[in-house]
């Protein structure tokens, strides 16, 4: 047990042989973090770590995932796995009502801990997870939200574009993130669709996600909101009958930033046809960039300033070895893909352990988000009504 305001029991070492990962939840996330423990340090150059174990409530499954993912043992319990000295770094892909209890937990421990967005299911619980992620940073243990998309190449090559002026002031970014899944009235029940389980429904499973890249990309801070939820579909078939889904099927929201910058995000899960379309428009004074993560590859960027006649968008496809990550994977034209992004992400968090520095985006920057959804949430509440960011 850590005592207040004392160094954790158990703080990671440092050049004293490889890290031990553990990692809870094995699932959609847990399988796409898997696959990126796995793989990263085939292609980049990474401290040495060693999967040590896959955490997951039924015992059969997590076993078997374990021995498919390349985890050397499985448990049941994550609380017996926080306290083991052979685990410096647990990664936390979970649903979002347990992100606060391992994470406070974990880095009470002396873990660094990555965790998958959004940081927490309340506003309130995020607020205790920032602190802890302080008081540890000063230990020298480091923590991080996995924001995956600030990891795709061409996303990652805008924020380059926008930070050197191409685009001059920008003015205004539309973004939208459409799914499907739920667009059959018929799909049955899940945690996802339960606020007490999943703390939102299409806003924070992925307007967050949209919210992130309209900060990171511009470099700015959203300080009003105004939004709109809706729950098209009110009940779904679950084990016992029909359930009342608790949670929103889309989103709508409007923001200025600091900057004087207007945004605008849309979410939904019930978009037929679209099937992972996260959509970004960027339009400054001089540029405009936009991207679809559907077409993952490729960034069109327009320069507004050559003459008007020369002007147009232009296809950029991001697979040079100039462009952010990517002098780690294959020649020019030959693609990557979505589960790139996750490789990326570890890679990251894995050089700023070995740094010693504050990884990004950080339990903060995750706050930050948490604050952006909560107004949205009260906007939505009071009949869209303009509402302060409380930062």
């Amino acid at each position: 047990m850590t005592i207040p305001g004392h160094a954790p029991d158990h703080t990671p070492a440092r050049g004293q042989g490889p890290l031990g990962v553990a990692a809870i939840g094995y699932a959609f996330m847990g399988k796409a973090h898997s696959n990126a423990w796995r793989n990263v340090a085939s292609f980049f150059d990474v401290q040495a770590f060693e999967q040590k174990v896959l955490v997951g409530r039924d015992a059969g499954a997590v076993a078997e995932a374990a021995a498919r993912y390349g985890w050397a043992e499985s448990v049941t319990d994550w609380r017996t796995v926080i306290t083991r000295d052979d685990i410096d770094i647990v990664d936390i892909c979970a649903p979002g009502w347990m992100h606060a209890e391992i994470a406070i937990a974990a880095l009470e421990a002396g873990k660094h801990v990555l965790v998958e967005k959004p940081l927490a299911n309340t506003l309130a619980e995020a607020e205790l997870m920032t602190a802890a992620a302080a008081k540890a940073r000063a230990w020298g243990v480091q923590s991080m939200i996995g924001f995956n998309y600030r990891r795709v190449p061409a996303l990652a090559l805008a924020r380059e574009l926008i930070a050197e002026g191409r685009l001059g002031t920008v003015r205004h970014v539309r973004a939208a993130y459409l799914q499907d899944w739920l667009a059959d009235a018929q799909a049955p029940m899940s945690w996802r669709l339960r606020k007490e389980t999943a703390g939102s429904g299409a806003l924070g499973d992925i307007a967050s996600h949209a919210i992130d890249q309209i900060q990171y990309l511009t470099g700015e801070t959203i300080l009003e909101a105004s939004g709109v939820l809706k729950t098209f579909v009110t009940q779904r078939p679950g084990p016992d009958g029909l359930e009342d889904v608790t949670v929103d099927d889309a989103a709508w929201a409007t923001f200025w930033l600091t900057g004087d910058i207007g945004a605008s995000v849309e979410a939904s899960r019930v978009a037929t046809g679209q099937k992972n379309s996260l959509q970004i428009e960027m339009y400054g004074t001089d540029g405009a960039l936009t991207f679809n993560l559907e077409s993952l590859n490729e960034l069109r960027f327009l320069d507004a300033t050559l003459p008007v006649r020369e002007q147009g968008f232009r296809r950029i496809l991001v697979n040079e070895p100039e462009h952010p990550y990517l002098d780690a994977w294959w020649p020019q034209g030959h693609v990557i893909g979505w589960e790139h992004t996750f490789t990326h992400q570890i890679r990251d968090f894995l050089t700023a352990i070995r740094n010693g520095t504050q990884p990004s985006p950080s339990f903060e920057e995750g706050l930050n988000v948490q604050r952006v959804l909560d107004a949205v949430e009260e906007s939505a509440a009071n009949k869209s009504t303009l509402t302060v960011v409380r930062h």
